[in-house]
């Protein structure tokens, strides 16, 4: 997605700022990478469903930015083959017609939540809810760290313990395919 926000951003007849908000952690991780035809003939996509979900999904959650890949992973760790995830990549403009898009292939879908890892103050909740849950016309949940006065706590073990309670509450523990079986 960024090469091609960037040629959007070059070839537009109008100039104005571009702010990108990009972890380093993504820099070398190896699902965000794209191909050779992405690079010179793709475009930029403001939402991207999951080309693995099925449309008989029962669960969608939406997303921005790099909690997708922990998400994802948790997917495939615990099969969870019921569960959509959509990246949001656009917050502004609000892509309605491309979400509008994506929320009318998982008619089956009993549950709408959106997850980040900011805080519930911070990050892209407050401007989501009010204009994707009319959309959903169901509750749209929320998963994430809850309100607080900094974004982090500073302590590495409890940034671990809550990034993986938010994954553990979107998709799954990672030990519920072991503890059904037992």
């Amino acid at each position: 997605q960024f090469f091609p926000v960037l040629r959007r951003q070059i070839l537009a007849p109008f100039r104005k700022p571009l702010v990108l908000m990009t972890p380093k952690s993504l820099l070398r991780h190896p699902m965000a990478v794209s191909s050779s035809d992405a690079l010179t003939e793709g475009r930029f996509s403001p939402v991207l469903d999951d080309e693995d979900a099925r449309e008989s999904a029962k669960k969608i959650i939406f997303c921005s930015g790099k909690i997708y890949y922990q998400l994802i992973s948790r997917r495939q760790q615990i099969n969870a083959d019921d569960t959509a995830i959509v990246r949001v990549e656009l917050l502004y403009p609000f892509p309605d017609e491309a979400l509008a898009a994506v929320i009318g292939r998982y008619k089956k879908a009993a549950s709408w939540t959106w997850v980040q890892e900011e805080p519930k103050n911070m990050g892209a909740w407050a401007y989501i809810r009010p204009r994707l849950a009319p959309m959903v016309k169901k509750p749209l949940d929320y998963v994430g760290r809850d309100a607080a006065p900094s974004p982090a706590t500073g302590f590495p073990k409890i940034y671990k313990m809550q990034q993986d309670g938010i994954v553990d509450q979107a998709i799954g523990p990672h030990n519920q395919a072991g503890a059904d079986s037992g």
